[in-house]
């Protein structure tokens, strides 16, 4: 039998075939290509959109933290919420200081941004009065837009009431930038705050000012008790100086019966040296002097003071001291020494 076939030809050897080498065509290497394009590009969407989510996963965290700056128009912001930690802000408004400050800010924009926060009522000041008040003005007085707007840090979600005290005094306290009479005046207002309940000035000044060393706390609640005892009729209250307030406060204390001739003596004093004077002098007079002939003693008598962080109570029949220290760990004897040292003291041995 022939090995040809019906067409004339043999079996092939495949030893001399050579293998047909078969070129990708143009439309075979656009479509590889664009596959290949197409991996690439899915693999950098899911890398961005992951980016993106960690992105605005960072920044939500830091809004609502307050960590970032808005653009705030300056009569947004509302003033009504806290008090402020200055008892002169009319004054401060049109003080030479206010005016260097605008200075700054006309020549080189606002540097440091103001906090505020989201209350009832819309945006609430919280930090940077001087600030947004010389923005406002600024803006009053020439048109312009750029002063129109205040760059400001958003605290959001509710707050702790204490929180938001101490974050508006924290930057004056650090820069000793307040007095002792304003100090004390906002531990007066944050008792009577509606929020706040069950705690008095003297309580909220150790909440307050905590971060204080515990004898200028000492001298702060000396001046809740002066402004409180003494109330409107000391009129200049931040002219008073540390020892001075102290002074009257510690016979105040001691002779709460002084203070209706001291506060009918202020009441007359038509300035900050004539203030200065009757308190001065209300302290070089003797107590026996300074009572009344027909004035009679009540029939019991509280009061209360500071001494460091001992808080001591006193009335008739006690004396009462609230401190840190375990009285308990004291050696008795030593105890003992220290009480007979105070009897001697009190009988002026």
């Amino acid at each position: 039998m022939s090995g040809r076939n019906k067409f004339g030809f043999g079996p092939l050897d495949a030893s001399q075939l050579s293998p047909r080498r078969r070129e990708v065509g143009p439309m075979g290497a656009a479509v590889r290509e664009a596959a290949g394009s197409l991996s690439e590009s899915t693999e950098s969407l899911v890398e961005q959109r992951r980016q993106n989510a960690a992105d605005a996963k960072a920044f939500r965290a830091a809004h609502d933290e307050g960590r970032i700056l808005e653009a705030l128009r300056v009569d947004e912001i509302r003033l009504d919420d806290l008090p402020r930690d200055r008892l002169d802000l009319a004054e401060i408004a049109g003080s030479d200081e206010m005016e260097e400050l605008k200075a700054s800010i006309r020549e080189r924009g606002q540097k440091e941004p103001i906090e505020v926060f989201k209350g009832d009522s819309g945006y609430q000041l919280k930090k940077g009065w001087r600030r947004l008040t010389a923005l406002k003005q600024l803006w009053q007085e020439t048109g312009d837009e750029r002063f129109g707007t205040v760059l400001a840090r958003v605290a959001e979600g509710k707050s702790d009431r204490i929180e938001l005290y101490i974050d508006m005094v924290e930057e004056n306290v650090i820069r000793e930038d307040l007095t002792f009479a304003e100090m004390a005046q906002v531990a007066i207002i944050a008792a009577r705050d509606a929020e706040i309940v069950g705690q008095g000035a003297d309580e909220l000044v150790g909440r307050i000012y905590a971060s204080l060393h515990k004898m200028k706390r000492s001298y702060i609640r000396s001046f809740v008790f002066l402004l409180s005892e003494l109330g409107d009729d000391l009129r200049f209250p931040k002219t008073v100086s540390r020892n001075l307030g102290a002074d009257v406060a510690r016979k105040l204390q001691a002779a709460p019966d002084l203070a209706p001739a001291l506060r009918k003596e202020l009441a007359g004093a038509r300035s900050a040296d004539e203030q200065l004077a009757v308190l001065r002098k209300f302290l070089e007079t003797p107590a026996e002097r300074a009572v009344p002939a027909k004035a009679t003693a009540p029939k019991s008598v509280k009061y209360e003071f500071h001494v460091g962080a001992a808080k001591v109570t006193a009335r008739k029949g006690e004396c009462r001291i609230l401190s840190e220290t375990d009285f308990s760990a004291v050696d008795r004897r030593r105890l003992q020494q220290a009480i007979e040292a105070f009897q001697d003291v009190l009988r002026g041995e």
